[in-house]
């Protein structure tokens, strides 16, 4: 996971934009954060446990001090991440971002709607919310108790509508100084593969919802300027996946992805920066999947049944010479 400055993006790219991020406490969330807030974006995180959200944000702090003392040694100035001030080693003005973190249950309509308004009273406006908190459990679907799939619903469907709805309502459709609708970005992370997940029939449905959600509401508030997609993330080298899952599925996993390999954390970050920037400003609507092709096939092709000979090149059709 990267904590310094962003090895693909400008310096200052998000200087001065506010994001509200769901599930910042680790992985994903957290690499998002950090390349987020290395660009100069103000970022609330939040999740339902403290202390997880208060290390990303330390390491947001520490990644920020650290670009400070580069800086004062290239003879540049840096106002520390604190005051939202400017990093610039190379010689150019670069804001620093900050990170604050805040306990909230986004599956509760009230205190997802207290964590807006404490954002709004913060910052004055929120520019992108990131969807990212969900989660689920991996049994087989007749083993799921009704009550587990209304959790898992709840954690992953309901909260993107009560925090899109809110943030929506209170920051994105009121109008701004000029009179026009003040608008903005959601992004929300689902699932790949899109054709099912044995052994989570709960999370894809819900991922499935989410999706179809984004989709809907990127027609429907268009006309107030704010952009939706959602990004479906393959399997990931994520902390999470790599010690809560079985071994079995975690050892199998890269072979099943035609890339032969998982994401990296990084590159997830890297994806949602490109979309809170100008160069997101006119994707809406869309899936944006991320998992090496693993949506289009399983493993690697030619795979060794039936696709490839016996030096493992792939199987070509015989055909008549002409004459």
């Amino acid at each position: 996971m990267n904590a310094s400055p962003s090895r693909i993006f400008a310096p200052g790219l998000l200087a001065g934009q506010v994001v509200l991020l769901s599930g910042g406490g680790s992985g994903l969330g957290r690499a998002a954060t950090l390349e987020l807030a290395a660009l100069g974006a103000d970022v609330t995180i939040c999740g339902r446990r403290a202390e997880p959200l208060q290390e990303t944000a330390a390491l947001a702090e520490e990644a920020a001090r650290r670009r400070g003392a580069d800086a004062d040694a290239a003879g540049g100035d840096d106002r520390g991440a604190a005051a939202g001030g400017a990093a610039a080693g190379d010689g150019r003005s670069a804001a620093v971002g900050t990170v604050h973190a805040a306990v909230c249950d986004v599956r509760e309509e009230d205190q997802v709607d207290a964590l807006v308004d404490a954002v709004l009273e913060r910052h004055g406006r929120i520019d992108t919310l990131v969807n990212n908190a969900g989660g689920q459990f991996l049994a087989p679907a007749e083993t799921i108790s009704p009550k587990g799939f209304r959790t898992v619903m709840r954690l992953n469907a309901e909260s993107a509508w009560l925090m899109s709805h809110a943030v929506a309502t209170k920051a994105m459709i009121p109008d701004g100084d000029d009179g026009a609708p003040r608008g903005g970005k959601i992004v929300s992370v689902t699932l790949s593969p899109h054709h099912g997940l044995p052994g989570m029939a709960h999370s894809s449905a819900s991922r499935a919802a989410v999706e179809n959600l984004m989709r809907v509401l990127s027609i429907e508030w268009a006309r107030f300027g704010i952009r939706l997609n959602a990004i479906a993330a393959g399997q990931f080298g994520t902390r999470t996946f790599l010690t809560k899952y079985p071994r079995e599925m975690v050892e199998s996993a890269a072979a099943m992805v035609p890339l032969q390999r998982l994401g990296t954390e990084d590159e997830f970050a890297w994806l949602v920066a490109f979309l809170c920037s100008p160069a997101g400003d006119f994707f809406s609507g869309s899936v944006l999947t991320m998992d090496g092709a693993r949506d289009n096939h399983l493993g690697p092709w030619p795979d060794v049944i039936g696709n490839a000979d016996a030096d493992g090149n792939p199987l070509q059709e015989a055909r008549r010479a002409k004459g």
